[in-house]
């Protein structure tokens, strides 16, 4: 008998909780019960992205917000800054060039933030810009871009700020009102704990005033009717609805644990994971390594893509390989969502195997040895933050 575990950065687990309750009867979308569902999974989201402001919630997946925020907030012709580091990046400036935006690249080296110093020249250098298109952790290379410090160029410029937060919602800070992020886009199943199916978006005044202006042709994305239903509770087409009861036990969860808890939680496990990378004598590949999502050098003459099959075909461990001229260099092992301790260890265990069935020299129990030590150190910081 072999057990599956998913240790990629999405889909990722889905609590017990969270699938009872997507188990229980459907019901009708239009009725007060649905309403009241509907109105205390916004609640929830509210406090995981942070924001007082509204948050939309799409049938899709998260390249659904992504694309609902290019053509909610901007017209054909006009000029987006769009950060590139990773596939990421790159689908932002791929949906603003499908709909005619003028989109600008910053080009960053994949595994490396971006440096605000060049958005904030390109800003000031072209005062047409009307949006910055931000990743906060950029999964394909597993990096954290330092949104606060971006967000503090674009508060007081005319161009708004767009977040791709899907896979770092939940585990790398983004503080939506605080910070004065104008959009985050999100999706379900990373670190909400859902299986694939919603996208979100939040939009601050800012933003709301710019969609005012946009031409860019669009119906199921509309987020004038969106905002319409979302002022009664509801929805313009028909919601995921279980999706949606899924939402709002997923989002309690959040809420009972505390969402500082869980950005803890997050920091710990990477952290961890890291360790246990480095007690194997092998490389992070990011410079700014995500709590989501960690990044490792494939070690030379090591065949990346078997590497991960073996540890999904033969341990049951998912993990995600590279992308694009990554794809065989580098593998990726997420710390996401509904994972804790053992999970980790799990995933480490089934590396060491992994790797020495496909010939790497190390010393077994290495990497474990390291995430333990990571993890007990946690532990005692916890006990003397606590006395």
């Amino acid at each position: 008998m072999k057990k599956n575990y998913i240790m990629a950065p999405g889909p990722t687990p889905v609590p017990e909780e969270v699938l009872l309750e997507m188990a229980r009867p459907i019901i009708h979308h239009r009725t007060d019960e649905f309403r009241e569902i509907f109105m205390k999974a916004n609640e929830g989201l509210g406090y995981i992205f942070r924001t007082s402001n509204p948050v939309f919630t799409f049938a899709s997946s998260g390249s659904g917000a992504l694309e609902a925020a290019v053509v909610n907030l901007l017209s054909k012709n006009d000029k987006a800054l769009v950060i590139r580091g990773g596939k990421f990046g790159e689908r932002f400036y791929d949906i603003c060039v499908a709909y005619g935006v003028e989109a600008v690249p910053i080009d960053v080296e994949w595994g490396k933030p971006v440096e605000s110093a060049r958005i904030k020249e390109a800003l000031k250098t072209d005062s047409s810009i009307k949006a910055v298109f931000a990743t906060l952790c950029e999964t394909s290379t597993a990096t954290v871009n330092d949104i606060r410090s971006i967000a503090a160029l674009t508060a007081s410029e005319r161009a708004i700020l767009v977040v791709d937060a899907v896979s770092g919602l939940g585990a790398d800070d983004i503080r939506t009102d605080e910070w004065n992020v104008d959009v985050v886009a999100s999706g379900s199943q990373k670190g909400l704990m859902l299986p694939p199916g919603l996208g979100f978006l939040s939009m601050s005044a800012k933003a709301m005033a710019l969609m005012e202006k946009s031409d860019i042709p669009k119906y199921y994305y509309d987020l004038k009717a969106y905002k319409k239903s979302l002022d009664k509770s509801d929805t313009p087409w028909t919601p995921a609805v279980s999706l949606v009861r899924g939402l709002c036990r997923a989002a309690q969860m959040i809420r009972d644990e505390g969402l500082d808890n869980v950005l803890a939680r997050h920091a710990k496990l990477a952290d961890a994971t890291r360790e246990a990378v480095r007690g194997l004598g092998l490389e992070l590949f990011s410079a700014s390594p995500s709590n989501a999502v960690t990044a490792v050098k494939v070690p030379e003459n090591i065949d990346g893509g078997k590497l991960v099959k073996t540890m999904r075909n033969k341990y049951g461990v998912t993990i995600a390989g590279g992308q694009a001229h990554l794809k065989g260099k580098i593998f990726r092992i997420a710390h996401l969502g509904y994972m804790a301790e053992f999970d980790t260890l799990t995933a480490v265990s089934a590396l060491e195997l992994a790797l020495k069935e496909l010939g790497y020299s190390f010393d077994m129990g290495g990497g474990v040895s390291r995430a333990l030590a990571s993890f007990a150190c946690a532990s005692r910081g916890s006990e003397k933050v606590g006395t």
